[in-house]
């Protein structure tokens, strides 16, 4: 789909995703061909789409993105904070697949 781009544009498309998120929601989501991950909170839907598309060369359908925000977080009488991300669900194609395992 991509095959013409350049080693900035694939440096820059393995920067947008971060990690695939693997819980028991995001499981029952794999039943509806759906995958999620965090991402980088400077992109946009359209860079989140060309990412996933060429890194596993698959046809994606819709992009949803969630900001979930930093939360306080307290061990004894310190208080800190667990940081912000943005979480990305992707629906796909029936025939394709990303396989994790």
């Amino acid at each position: 789909m991509y095959n013409n781009i350049t080693q900035a544009e694939n440096e820059k498309y393995f920067n947008i995703l971060i990690k695939p998120i693997i819980t028991d929601k995001t499981t029952k989501l794999l039943e509806d061909n759906k995958y999620t991950f965090i991402v980088s909170k400077k992109y946009n839907k359209l860079d989140i789409k060309k990412a996933i598309s060429c890194i596993y060369n698959v046809k994606v359908l819709s992009v949803t993105t969630i900001n979930v925000k930093r939360k306080i977080k307290r061990v004894g009488k310190y208080t800190g904070f667990k940081s912000a991300f943005k979480k990305a669900i992707i629906a796909l194609n029936k025939e394709s697949k990303i396989n994790f395992f």
